[in-house]
């Protein structure tokens, strides 16, 4: 097999385990992931078995040897060879393991397989050392370096807390050492990559649920700060505008909100995003000049990328305005976007029509839309079940719609075909003997696999007539 495909990875991980698990045989896994890496000098994931197959052999031998030794056992011609019990084959990999793949991630990973080996402290210590004089430039491993403060005890030795208080003032003690690292860490390396660092473990920490007011509040006070910064070096991503907005909008402060929401749009003019934002942030606030935003927006945006706005815009004046007014929005909508971001505006606007008028109003309005192509099959599908929740649920509309989806959808959805089917022969007022001719018909469309599909389901549902 590896003579054969030796150009996958995966199998000499597999073949090397095999000799190590169950042929107990430490040096054929080693002789097979060094023959591995002569295929595949630079994979992440070779390294990092092999690495952790020697400290996993290291970790046996010291457990056989302190077996022996409890039972005063001679070992006689055993041999423990002193550089594999302490992790130096394991160390030399990890040295040549970094020295070809220059990455902090990849540095970490060797690190976590480290920590799962208590008597390897010394290697622990050494690879955290070398990661950060070797990747000091990299915002993962200030990132590492910060986060590792919440799994230190603040005095070590002491007992861990108890009273839910205390535990609290520990992790607020710990989430502090970690701030203190991320603080030296944009002023190290005053980056974009950086400051998204801090900010997503602000917002973890906040996210994180706590009885403690103190706590909690901390933990805000905090994270408006790393926004409030990173907005001041011009150092904050649109999308963290987003967050920060969506995080002021949560505590209703829409003074702030505005204010950021306006910082946001100073900057990314032509963002939908940020003018979706500002129109959230006027909407949640009850703001008056909502409408002449919406209205401002279309003037300074590309209309291909509208669409969000356009729905926003219908939702918005649903519950804020009048019939009238909602409707003259989706028919500029409808004029306005065009192609394939159409479909999703024309089954609002049919949902719309349903819940403010009925399936009348859905009836006018699938009519003025019916020839406005694309359309996605759940266009006709909604105005189908429409019409079936209705008490005198008429099939000669029914029959309209299923014609008018084939027509667009009878090549492709077999669905189609066999629903007009079952409809023909369990309406009140349906013609079964139709159903032949529309079983021909779909034959007759259907293309390779939909072909197939529409046969069987067709087959088994006769078959539960009978």
């Amino acid at each position: 097999m590896l003579a054969i495909h030796s150009n996958k990875p995966a199998l000499w991980i597999m073949a090397a385990k095999w000799e190590m698990e169950d042929r107990l045989s430490s040096e054929s896994a080693r002789q097979l992931f060094l023959r591995a890496l002569r295929f595949h000098p630079e994979c992440p994931k070779l390294y990092q078995e092999y690495f952790r197959m020697e400290l996993m052999h290291a970790e046996k031998l010291r457990k056989e040897k302190q077996e022996f030794e409890k039972a005063k056992m001679d070992v006689g011609n055993l041999e423990y060879a002193e550089e594999i019990l302490t992790g130096e084959l394991a160390r030399i990999i990890y040295k040549n393991a970094v020295s070809i793949i220059k990455s902090a991630e990849f540095h970490v990973s060797l690190l976590s397989i480290a920590q799962l080996f208590d008597f390897a402290k010394d290697l622990q210590r050494e690879i955290y050392d070398d990661l950060q004089a070797l990747h000091t430039d990299d915002p993962f491993t200030w990132d590492y370096v910060a986060r590792r403060e919440l799994e230190i005890e603040s005095q070590p030795g002491e007992e861990p807390p108890v009273m839910k208080q205390a535990k609290a003032a520990e992790v607020g003690r710990r989430e502090e050492r970690c701030c203190a690292v991320y603080e030296e860490a944009v002023k190290t390396l005053p980056t974009e990559a950086m400051w998204k660092c801090y900010i997503n473990f602000c917002m973890e920490r906040f996210a994180k649920k706590t009885n403690s007011r103190l706590l909690r509040e901390k933990r805000l006070e905090r994270t408006m700060v790393a926004f409030r910064k990173a907005h001041e070096l011009k150092l904050l991503p649109e999308f963290q505008y987003k967050q920060w907005i969506e995080l002021l909008l949560r505590r209703d402060f829409f003074k702030e909100a505005l204010e950021v929401a306006e910082a946001g749009m100073e900057l990314f003019r032509d963002s939908v995003t940020m003018w979706q934002m500002k129109l959230r942030v006027l909407i949640d606030s009850k703001s008056p000049d909502t409408a002449v935003l919406f209205e401002e927006a279309f003037v300074h945006l590309k209309p291909q990328i509208c669409l969000p706005l356009w729905i926003s815009w219908a939702e918005w004046s649903e519950g804020a305005k009048s019939q009238e007014d909602t409707e003259a929005i989706f028919k500029k909508a409808i004029l306005a976007v065009t192609g394939v971001d159409s479909v999703t505006l024309k089954e609002k606007y049919l949902d719309w029509a349903y819940r403010s008028g009925g399936c009348k109003k859905a009836r006018a309005v699938f009519k003025s839309l019916q020839e406005s192509r694309p359309f996605s099959v759940d266009f006709f599908r909604k105005i189908i079940q429409f019409e079936k929740e209705q008490e005198s649920c008429k099939m000669a509309n029914l029959r309209e719609y299923y014609e008018r989806a084939l027509r667009e959808f009878g090549s492709v959805d077999s669905d189609l075909w066999m629903d007009y089917i079952k409809e023909e022969l369990n309406h009140p007022h349906g013609r079964p003997e139709n159903c032949g001719q529309i079983y021909w018909r779909a034959m007759k469309m259907l293309q390779g696999e939909s072909a197939e599909q529409f046969v069987a389901k067709h087959a088994m549902h006769q078959a539960g007539h009978l």
